[in-house]
C-alpha cells in the first residue's frame, strides 16, 4: 500500500465527478431483471460498481462493458425449472452489493455462496439471519469474515424491519419482493433513516416498471407477480463524490462542479444545505455550480440521513467560527472503517478540535490545520477527505494507501491533480 505526499494548493477548475455509485448499482440490478436488452449509460468501473456487475452475471444476465455503458440483456428468470444448481457471488468490498444480491438470489429456490474481503465480514447481517430463521432457508457463516452460504427461497411475508439499520437491507427487499408470487408488506417498525437512498430505489423502481405503494416510509406495500421491463437509462452523476470539491469550495478553492442534477433525489445533495446553514453561497451558471464561501459559521448536523459525506462535511466544520456538533452520527461506526472515530482522530492529526462521542461528535472552529501524516484507515472517503484537508494544510500531507480511492473514485487523484492539487513525486 503505497503513500501519497500531497503539497498544500488550492484547487482550481472545472470537474465531472463519477457517476452516482448508488444508482448505478440500482439500474444495474434493475435491467439484469428485466426481459429484454437495456443500456446503461454514464458508468464508471469502480470496484463497487465491478462487483455487482459480476454479481447479476453470477445469476445468469448477460452484460456487455463498453468504455463508458452497459448493454444488458436480463435474462434471469424466476422459475421453479430453471433453478441453478448454485452460484457463488464476490461482492469484494460492496456492502451495497452484498446487501441487495442476499434477497435477489432468494427470489427463487437457489443455493449461493457470498464471499468478500476487507471490513465486509465485520458489517452486520443479523436482519437477513433473522428471516431466514423465520422462513427456513439454511444458512452457515464465518464470524468477522465474508463467507455466507444460502440455500432456499424467499416467501411473501410480513417483513418487520428496523429503519435505524441500513437502508440497504430495505431495499434488496423491496428488488426481490415484486419477483414473488404473493404479495409482501414491508413494515418499519423505528423511524427510517437514510430515506435518501429509499426514494433513489423507488425511484428506479418505478423506471422499470415496479410499483410499490410507499405509506409514509413506515410500510411498503408491494405486489407479488409483477415484470421488471427493460429501458436505456443514464446514471446521475454522484453527490457523495461531489461533496468533496464542494467542501473544497466552502474552504476558500475555485472548483466548478459539472454535469450536476440540483433536482436528484441523492441524500447526498444534503451537503448543499449543510453549507447553506455554514453560510456558504452555490453559485449555479451555465457552466456548473460552486460554492463561495462568506466565512463558515458553526452549525449543527444531523447524520441520519447522509452518514457518507459527515467525514468531509466534518472538515468544513474543522473553520466554522463557533461550537459545532455532528448528531445521529451512529452508523459512520459500520462503514469500511468506523468513520466516527477515524474523522475525528485524522483531523486532530492535522490539529483540529474535535471530539469523538458515541453516536455524535463536537468541533470548535480553527483557522489554520498543520499537516503530517495521516492514515486513510483503508477507506476511499477518509482518503478523500484529507486530500481536501491538505488544500487548507501550512505543511505537507502524507496519506497511506492512496489505492483504496479505486473502490468509488478511480480516477480521483488525475482529478486532484488536474485541478492543480500537488502531489510530490509527480504524476501517479
Amino acid at each position: 500500500m503505497s503513500q501519497i505526499k500531497l503539497i498544500p494548493t488550492k484547487l482550481k477548475g472545472k470537474v465531472s465527478v463519477p457517476p452516482s455509485k448508488s444508482l448505478a448499482h440500482r439500474a444495474i440490478i434493475a435491467a439484469s431483471l428485466a426481459k429484454g436488452i437495456s443500456r446503461i449509460d454514464h458508468i464508471e468501473y469502480s470496484q463497487d460498481i465491478k462487483a455487482t456487475i459480476g454479481a447479476m452475471e453470477a445469476l445468469g444476465t448477460i452484460i456487455e462493458q463498453h468504455e463508458d455503458y452497459l448493454i444488458i440483456n436480463g435474462n434471469y428468470t424466476f422459475t421453479k425449472n430453471n433453478t441453478m444448481p448454485g452460484v457463488q457471488i464476490d461482492c469484494e468490498e460492496s456492502g451495497s452489493t452484498l446487501r441487495f444480491m442476499v434477497p435477489i438470489s432468494l427470489a427463487k429456490e437457489n443455493k449461493v455462496r457470498f464471499i468478500g474481503r476487507g471490513q465486509l465480514g465485520k458489517r452486520p447481517l443479523d436482519t437477513y439471519y433473522e428471516i431466514f430463521e423465520r422462513q427456513n432457508i439454511g444458512y452457515l457463516y464465518r464470524e468477522n469474515v465474508l463467507d455466507l452460504n444460502v440455500v432456499g427461497e424467499l416467501k411473501p411475508d410480513l417483513y418487520r424491519i428496523p429503519g435505524n439499520i441500513s437502508s440497504q437491507f430495505i431495499t434488496g427487499l423491496l428488488f426481490a419482493l415484486p419477483l414473488l408470487s404473493f404479495d409482501s408488506i414491508i413494515e418499519i417498525t423505528t423511524p427510517l433513516e437514510s430515506k435518501g437512498y429509499i426514494d433513489l430505489t423507488l425511484q428506479v423502481l418505478k423506471l422499470y416498471g415496479i410499483e410499490i405503494v410507499n405509506h409514509e416510509y413506515k410500510q411498503f406495500i408491494v405486489r407479488g407477480r409483477q415484470e421488471y421491463k427493460a429501458r436505456d437509462y443514464r446514471v446521475e452523476s454522484d453527490f457523495s463524490q461531489a461533496a468533496f470539491y464542494l467542501v473544497a469550495g466552502a474552504l476558500g478553492n475555485d472548483v466548478t462542479l459539472l454535469d450536476l442534477n440540483l433536482d436528484s433525489l441523492q441524500g447526498d445533495k444534503a451537503t448543499i444545505d449543510f453549507l447553506k446553514q455554514m453560510n456558504c453561497e452555490i453559485m449555479e451558471n451555465d457552466e456548473g455550480i460552486k460554492v463561495v464561501s462568506h466565512g463558515l459559521k458553526a452549525t449543527t448536523v444531523d447524520a441520519s440521513q447522509c452518514p457518507d459525506v459527515i467525514p468531509v462535511v466534518s472538515l468544513a466544520l474543522v473553520f466554522a467560527s463557533g461550537h459545532s456538533e455532528v448528531i445521529n452520527a451512529g452508523r459512520l461506526r459500520i462503514k469500511e472503517c468506523d468513520r466516527l472515530q477515524a474523522t475525528v482522530e485524522e483531523l486532530n492529526k492535522l490539529k483540529a478540535h474535535a471530539v469523538e462521542h458515541e453516536s455524535s461528535m463536537e468541533l470548535d472552529g480553527v483557522e489554520t490545520l498543520t499537516g503530517g501524516n495521516v492514515s486513510s484507515h483503508d477507506d476511499h472517503r477518509m482518503a478523500m477527505m484529507l486530500a481536501i484537508a491538505s488544500t487548507v494544510c501550512k505543511e505537507p500531507v502524507i496519506i497511506d494507501n492512496k489505492e483504496c480511492v479505486k473502490k468509488s473514485y478511480p480516477s480521483f487523484w488525475e482529478d486532484f491533480e488536474m485541478l492543480g492539487g500537488k502531489i510530490d513525486g509527480g504524476n501517479l
